[in-house]
Order: structure tokens, then sequence, then C-alpha cells
């Protein structure tokens, strides 16, 4: 039960912290406890993802109401990983943001409502994690969403107040479908706890089951970007200040992704849609990285990398098996901190440089030389170069698809590697027009402080320290995907066996001899599971 408390801290403590900031008048004091807060967080999550892997899923019903009656909190593998890699790399960036403020002298800065924004924002993403139920899961988008529009107007320029103006109204479509989906949901099952939708889900009627999954996966889609419902998102992002385009390009894309793999393995198992979320994949792949190619502005390159890299993950979601889950789920994690990390080293670059335009940026190579390596590194690494985690992710969608043999899945591995051909040809044109042309005007380099230096170096080291880690990552994302894929433990933690009803079985079809399904002992609010093999891959 310990631990199960540990659950409210990445949700709780950022909103005690955002409330007690706003009092505080100090610029220093703000920093300072913003970071001690996040020091805490991570540390609960941390510990958070060592009671997860022994113990399995960890479940805190809050108010003492249990579910589905009341609130419930659920960390399982899935989400105590996300979890974790968001905290980090927020963290990362908080770093960097106050560096950055110190350096500037504090000129212009909104002092009183960034930092408490950033926790609110933090404390979104963290709900939106753990949340056991639809509608606290629309609570976490909603609180995220709330700290994004005062973070992505920042400053009050003309051109961040136009584009976070769609950004507002896009978000609030996908709010507004969003809410009803939950209230059709209600309606025709009486529930909107996940575990307790796993099993009434199926005893409805099929088309209104078939409308419901649709509804949802246009909410998701528009918070994930994903094509045809991404044009708002490379006119949005780039306009902001560094920091707060680095942690929106990280984080709220993947809330969307990670509300995608929840309700299509928990609440709508069976794959009835796959074939429609392979042909968006390859479509936003597509679209996005020619997007890509035809910008002369980094920010506006890599919004729409981002965007294209969103359909290597609906890829794996689409294959509906372990390997393809497994493979998301790795790619997510590697993505959110290269693509969080790239945008970092170009706010680096906007400094030295004074611009973020291929067109008037040149000879930084020979000033900022670190600056050219730390902007090398995630760029190959987002192309997919071997060794890094970009190749070893691509190529587990890769193999997935290969090992199923489909006429979808071929055309997915060739749209895969002409995707990864292009975002390298974007990569290295940045690479060339900003570091190694010639400057069209001399350039006048700014100085860049070490302490923004520190933070964005650590985010790259960390994308290199993925591709050293990856074969235990590896081995824990095939066991995320084997448990999504059962649903017993997560359905059982939180009702409790004797409460988990008929409407789901075992679902082991995609294991080799089963050799991952977990024993599940229930306890009050913890269940504790232990895995015979976790070394082998066990995927179809």
């Amino acid at each position: 039960m310990m631990l199960a408390a540990l659950l409210v801290v990445p949700i709780a403590l950022p909103l005690l912290g955002a409330g007690i900031i706003l009092a505080l008048r100090s610029r220093k004091l703000q920093s300072l406890l913003t970071a001690v807060v996040f020091a805490f967080v991570l540390a609960a999550a941390i510990v958070l993802a060592v009671g997860v892997m022994f113990h399995g899923p960890i479940v805190l019903n809050v108010g003492n109401w249990a579910a589905p009656v009341g609130i419930v909190l659920v960390a399982d593998r899935l989400s105590i990983l996300m979890l974790v890699t968001s905290v980090t790399v927020t963290f990362l960036v908080l770093l960097y943001s106050i560096a950055q403020g110190v350096a500037d002298g504090d000129r212009g800065a909104p002092s009183a409502i960034y930092f408490p924004a950033f926790l609110i924002l933090s404390a979104g993403v963290s709900n939106a994690f753990l949340s056991g139920d639809l509608f606290n899961l629309y609570v976490g988008f909603e609180i995220l969403l709330a700290a994004s529009f005062v973070l992505i107007t920042m400053g009050g320029t003309n051109e961040r107040m136009r584009t976070g103006t769609v950004y507002v109204v896009v978000s609030l479509v996908s709010s507004a479908i969003f809410l009803a989906s939950i209230g059709f949901i209600y309606a025709a099952t009486g529930t909107v706890n996940f575990a307790q939708l796993a099993q009434r889900l199926p005893e409805i009627d099929p088309g209104m089951r078939l409308v419901l999954e649709v509804m949802l996966l246009i909410a998701f889609g528009i918070k994930a970007a994903i094509f045809p419902l991404s044009a708002w998102l490379p006119d949005s992002y780039p306009t902001a200040s560094a920091p707060v385009t680095a942690v929106f390009a990280g984080l709220l894309t993947k809330v969307g992704i990670y509300g995608y793999i929840r309700t299509q393995t928990l609440l709508f198992p069976g794959g009835r849609l796959d074939s429609y979320l392979a042909a968006v994949a390859i479509a936003t792949m597509i679209m996005g990285i020619l997007g890509a190619v035809a910008q002369q502005d980094i920010k506006r390159l890599l919004s729409f990398t981002l965007v294209s890299h969103m359909g290597y993950m609906v890829w794996g979601i689409s294959m509906s098996d372990v390997a393809g889950l497994s493979s998301t789920i790795f790619y997510a994690v590697h993505h959110i901190m290269v693509q969080t990390g790239l945008f970092l080293v170009v706010g680096l670059i906007e400094r030295i440089g004074g611009t973020t335009s291929l067109v008037k940026l040149g000879s930084l190579g020979k000033v900022a030389p670190l600056i050219a390596v730390l902007y090398l590194v995630p760029a190959l690494n987002l192309a997919g170069i071997p060794p890094l985690s970009g190749f070893l992710g691509k190529i587990g969608l890769m193999e997935a698809s290969a090992a199923r043999g489909t006429p979808m899945d071929w055309a997915l591995i060739g749209t895969g590697i002409l995707t990864s051909l292009l975002t390298l040809y974007a990569v290295i044109r940045v690479w060339n027009m900003a570091f190694w042309q010639e400057a069209p005007k001399p350039l006048t380099p700014a100085p860049c402080p070490r302490r923004m230096i520190g933070a964005a170096g650590t985010l790259v080291a960390l994308t290199v320290g993925l591709t050293v880690v990856a074969s235990p990552l590896r081995t824990y994302t095939d066991s995320a995907a084997t448990l999504l894929r059962v649903r017993t433990p997560y359905i059982e933690a939180v009702l409790g066996e004797k409460d988990r009803g008929e409407g789901y079985s075992l679902d082991t079809s995609s294991v080799h001899g089963s050799p991952h399904v977990p024993h599940v002992i229930s306890t009050p609010g913890v269940v504790s599971l232990t895995e015979i093999s976790s070394g082998e891959r066990s995927v179809r």
C-alpha cells in the first residue's frame, strides 16, 4: 500500500508546487522550488517503476472509493515507462529553461506564470498516463491543455497569439469529440472505468462499439497529430520558445499515442480497424516527411518530422500483436528523447545565430563545434542510422511486419524505409546549411550559457544511452506488450479476481507457448506477478 500511495505524487505534488510558486515573487525561489518538485516526482516515478517490475500493476483507489465507483490510478509497465521518460525529459527541459532565464537576466520573462504552468503541464501528463478510467484521462488532457495554452502564447507576440489561437481551437474540438465519446460510452455501458469497460464493451451492439472506437481514434488522432488531423502542429509549435516547443514536441503527441495503445488493447481488442490504421500510418509518414523536406526553417522542418514519425508508432499499433506493440512502445520512448533533444539544440542554434532560418544561417560549425555535434547525434538517431536506437526501433517494426508478410505490411515497410531516407536528407541538409555553408552575412555569435548546453547535452547523451540499454529495454517492452495483449493482470488489479467477470478472456495467441503468461496474486490495491521468462522475446 505504501507503493500505491506514491501514485498521487506525480499529480498532486506539481499542482501543490504550482500553487505555492504563484505566491512567490523571486524568480530564483520559483526555479529552485520547481526543480525540487521535479526531483521528488522523478524519485517517486523510479520507485514506482521498480515496484511495478517486481509486483505487477500498482493500483490506488483515490479517496478509498473502490473501483469502478471511484477514481482509480493504475501504474503498469506501459504507463510507468511513459511516466519515467516524461518526467526525466521535462526535468531536463526545466533545467535548460532556468539556465536560459538566468542568462537573459529575466528580461521580459513572465516569471509569475511560467513555472506554475510548467508544473501543471507535468501534472496533466502524469494524470493521463496513470488514469484508470476514461473520464480521468480526459481530465488529464484538459489539465495539460490548459497549461499548454498559457505556455504557447507566453510573450504575447502577434505570431504566438495567432498560432496559439489555432492550437486552442483544434484542442477544444478534440476535447469536445473526446467528451462526447465518453458520454456515449457511459450511456452504452454504465461505466467509464477501463477495467470494467473491458468486460462490458464486448456485450454491446458491434455497430455501436465501432462508432465509439472511431470517435476515440479521432479524438486521440488530433492530439497525436495523425494525418489528416495534423495540419495544426507545424504552424503552432515553432512559434513558442525553445523549451516550450521542446516539451510540447516530446510529450504532448505521445499522450495521444498512449491513448491509442491503451484503448486499442484494453477496450477494443481484435483489430477491426487495423487496416485503416495501417493506411493512416502510411499517409502520416509520407505527408509529414514531404512537408519537412520543403522547409527553410529548422523549427518547422522538425515539426514536420515530428508528424511523420508519429506514423511509425501508429504502424506498430495497427499490427495488434506483441511484436508491433513492443516496437511502438520502444519507439515512443526513443522519439520522446530524440525529438525533445533536437528542439533544445535548435534553441542553442537560434541563440548563437539569431535565427532558425536556413537561408540566413551558416558557418556555425566554426564558432560552435560542440553545438554541431549535439545536433548531429540526435539528427542521425531520428533518421535511423545504425546502431542508434532509432534504427533499432524501426528494425523492430519492419521485422514484425515482415513476419506477417501481408501486402499492407510490405507497403508499411517500404514507406518506413522511404521516410527514413528522406528524414536523413532533411536533417543532413540542416547540418550542411546551418553549420558548414558560408553565412550570407558575417556572423556575430551570441554567448551560449554552459548550463543550457549541459542540459541539452545530457538529453543527447541519454538518447545515445538508449542504444546501450536497447536489449534490456526491448525485453521490458516485450513484457509490457504481452501484458497489454493478455489484459488479465490489469483487470484483476483494478477489480479484483472475483469481480473480473466473463467479458474478457486470456489472450495469449501472440506468445510462443505462452511462456510470459503472468502468475497473478490479488492483494488490496496491489497485484503481484511473476513472469516465468524475462529474457526471451515472445513475439509472433
